[in-house]
């Protein structure tokens, strides 16, 4: 698992100001640091590709370059993954994209609520590299349906887990339900409220970047 919060790197910054209650009030700048954290986990996580040498014909000459063989598949859940996925979007310019629309539904008398998927787009995931991501990654259930779903379009050859904040719950949870999954957070929060938010974290990412839903 690679935690951006355990080294010392500009992430940092951007991830106060995520959390900070006063700069939330600006939702361009909230969406933008979501998209600065996307862009420097497509950074890592391309480290990890296998790569090809080719030739590029230069003005005045040929020069060997190696690239990535396979562009990934970006996924993210509708509406809060956007700006991150925007951020990967903007260094794998190329690649593939899935969208999903899920949500959590009402609240039941234990606190527990069920998980609604109302929409999916894909291409297919077959011998793909799948990276999910979502701002938020708290009981990691959610992310577990979407996965599963994603699965009817292909099995990836490689899943990436990305999430600006998780809980350790829900880290443990992915790590146990998919296997061989590659998790990169931000940051790592060690508890959920009654309702499964992560504390501190950082509120509502979805209403926070988009303003709040009914």
């Amino acid at each position: 698992m690679f935690v951006f919060s355990e080294k010392n790197s500009i992430t940092n910054q951007f991830l106060a100001e995520l959390r900070d209650v006063n700069i939330q009030e600006d939702p361009m700048r909230f969406r933008r640091n979501l998209e600065r954290l996307g862009e420097l986990f497509a950074y890592e996580i391309s480290t990890t590709f296998a790569f090809k040498t080719i030739d590029v014909t230069t003005p005045l000459g040929t020069k060997q370059v190696t690239v990535p063989k396979q562009l990934p598949v970006l996924a993210t859940i509708l509406r809060a993954g956007l700006p991150m996925y925007q951020g990967f979007l903007n260094i794998f310019d190329r690649a593939p994209s899935a969208f999903i629309g899920a949500y959590r539904g009402a609240h039941k008398t234990d606190n527990s609520y069920d998980i609604e998927i109302h929409y999916t787009t894909t291409p297919s995931l077959s011998d793909k590299t799948l990276i999910l991501i979502d701002p938020m990654l708290a009981t990691g259930k959610s992310l577990h349906l979407v996965y599963k779903r994603l699965r009817h379009f292909g099995e990836p050859a490689k899943v990436h887990v990305v999430a600006a904040i998780a809980s350790q719950q829900g880290i443990d949870y992915i790590q146990e339900q998919i296997e061989e999954v590659q998790i990169w957070v931000g940051d790592v929060d060690e508890t959920l409220n009654a309702k499964s938010y992560i504390i501190p974290g950082l509120g509502d990412a979805g209403d926070l970047a988009f303003g709040e839903k009914l």
